[in-house]
């Protein structure tokens, strides 16, 4: 069997493809900025609809427009004329991407969105085309080629699409101030989302979960205190009931090393002074990140005035899902 060359025709692609993207750079003008501003202004959905492969980038780009903060939803434009127009209303704003600009199935719908007299956007390869002639603004997103040896399928002008509505997507997510915890509360099932959305509280064990001692309780009763709780440590307090440190299984091995008498010595003597500790308004994920710059495997939570809130295992973080 002869050898094959699979890597030119990959590169050559990839070449294509990228100088096509670059080239959208001269594009991002005048017309760009009255596309995001009629969205922005846009008080109900921006509606993307496309036919074939024009299709799944659509539905690809309402899918980013709706998770960045623009509400966006995909309507296939044959089913969109046996019934599914009526998801459309007159506050809503159309997205049509056809690269020829005369697809049918898109050609068909635009009678009626004239007559819901809504703004409509086309996203065409050609600017003479139906439609980008009927449309209110037409983005450009016409290629010299594609990188398809046969010039048939759809490479290089769905990628140069693709690209142009993360451009809208993300110019409108800066003009809106969409934040991080913003884009949580689009995705809470899944790991990012629980990252950006848990917070120590969430997790936390507190009142009589919390290992606690005092500066003079005797080393033997803290190590009955730590083993009780079963968290690797336990909190040492003050007087006023103010987190001074932490006593931990390392501090206890250390003990040992030094031949220490347990019965006799204060736990302020072997403690860990200035321990790592958070808030509980803190994220979850803020915090692992706390315990793995420190090697820890346990933080205790205190609030403003340093009294000791709760405290927080690194196996919590684990079943929150955080990591």
């Amino acid at each position: 069997m002869p050898e094959i060359d699979f890597i030119t025709p990959a590169l050559r692609t990839i070449n294509m493809e990228a100088l096509a993207v670059n080239l959208l750079q001269e594009r991002i003008g005048p017309t760009f900025v009255k596309t995001c501003e009629l969205i922005l202004a846009c008080q109900g959905r921006t509606i993307i609809t496309g036919m074939g492969k024009s299709g799944h980038i659509a539905n690809k780009i309402a899918s980013t427009f709706a998770s960045t903060g623009t509400p966006s939803f995909f309507v296939h434009p044959g089913e969109a004329s046996h019934g599914d127009l009526g998801m459309i209303t007159d506050i809503d704003v159309v997205i049509a991407i056809s690269n020829s600009g005369n697809t049918a199935e898109v050609v068909t719908l635009l009678p009626l969105i004239k007559r819901l007299n809504i703004p409509l956007i086309s996203m065409t390869g050609n600017p003479s085309s139906t439609l980008a002639k009927a449309a209110d603004i037409n983005l450009d997103i016409s290629v010299s080629q594609e990188a398809c040896p046969l010039g048939l399928a759809p490479t290089t002008s769905t990628t140069v699409t693709l690209v142009t509505g993360d451009a809208l997507a993300i110019a409108l997510l800066e003009a809106r101030g969409f934040t991080a915890e913003d884009f949580a509360f689009s995705h809470p099932g899944g790991t990012l989302g629980r990252k950006l959305l848990v917070r120590v509280s969430d997790i936390m064990h507190s009142g009589q979960q919390i290992p606690l001692v005092t500066e003079t309780t005797l080393l033997s009763d803290a190590l009955l205190e730590m083993t009780a709780k079963g968290f690797g440590l336990t909190a040492v307090v003050n007087a006023n009931n103010e987190l001074i440190g932490v006593f931990t299984d390392g501090d206890l091995r250390r003990a040992v090393d030094d031949k220490v008498d347990i019965n006799s010595i204060r736990t302020r003597e072997v403690m860990t002074r200035n321990s790592q500790t958070v808030n509980r308004e803190m994220l979850a994920a803020e915090a692992l990140k706390i315990m793995e710059d420190h090697k820890i495997t346990a933080v205790i939570v205190v609030d403003d005035n340093q009294y000791p809130q709760g405290i927080v295992h690194m196996h919590d973080i684990l079943r929150a899902g955080v990591m």
